[in-house]
């Protein structure tokens, strides 16, 4: 891709959507479903992880906590934010 000179000069922004263009809900969804398929309260690990940053609260079934760290936490948050209040809940 090439950059004329107005473009130089100018900070890109670059999202990163995860390994195969995953999206933070289809991760979240993944990761929920590790967590609870090994028999873990998938809502606790999960608070727990986006609170603290500590990866120990998620699974590695799955690749569920590789797949989670892809994504910064305030994403994660953002985007159960952004759905829990467009839902009206």
């Amino acid at each position: 891709m090439k950059m004329n000179e107005d473009e130089l000069g100018k900070t890109m922004a670059y999202r990163f959507r995860g390994e195969e263009g995953a999206s933070a809900k289809e991760t979240l969804f993944a990761v929920y479903s590790a967590l609870k398929e090994k028999g873990y309260d998938p809502i606790s690990q999960m608070v727990g992880y986006l609170l603290s940053g500590d990866p120990g609260y998620i699974t590695n079934h799955r690749n569920a906590r590789n797949l989670i760290r892809r994504f910064e936490r305030d994403d994660l948050l953002e985007e159960l934010m952004t759905n829990y209040l467009e839902k009206g809940c």
